[in-house]
């Protein structure tokens, strides 16, 4: 299938392959697909899905599974992206802060006009409102700036 042949090359410990990718791009779409399913689309033996999926979560590139909100769910929350400006050498306790937000979707470190971009979904704009107070609040925050998400455009989620 999708021009592979039935034996598939091995990938390295912590290499991958065009099969591994295949399977997580399967799994993106639907975490709860059976491995016979996935086996069946992918053209291979199901053992074959089975010992991937163990390589790909032992060596930490799938790291859980998750359920995704979608259509009235996910619209009766705001997301917003944040930008968040530290003082130096206070990265490290914000980070720890900021993580403890339940509410915090993503935090990466950026380059640019902040040190942080956080996503931030919350079930109402006062709750919202609310986190970015504690976000301001947070020692060595010097500055945040918000933008509410009006509309999802595309969503590829990894």
């Amino acid at each position: 299938m999708y021009g592979e042949s039935k034996n598939p090359r091995s990938p390295g410990a912590t290499g991958t392959d065009d099969l591994d990718r295949r399977l997580v791009l399967l799994l993106q779409a639907n975490a709860r697909e059976s491995t016979a399913t996935l086996a069946r689309k992918l053209g291979v033996a199901r053992t074959t899905v089975v010992a991937r999926l163990a390589r790909l979560e032992s060596s930490g590139q799938i790291v859980g599974y998750t359920a995704r909100l979608g259509g009235d769910a996910a619209g009766r929350s705001v997301q917003a992206f944040v930008g968040v400006t530290v003082s130096p050498k206070s990265g490290r306790d914000v980070v720890k802060r900021l993580s403890e937000l339940p509410e915090l979707r993503q935090l990466a470190s950026v380059s640019g006009e902040f040190d942080y971009m956080a996503l931030l979904r919350a079930d109402t704009t006062a709750r919202l409102d609310a986190l970015l107070d504690e976000i301001r609040e947070i020692e060595g925050v010097l500055r945040t700036n918000s933008s509410v998400v009006l509309a999802l455009r595309v969503d590829r989620q990894t």
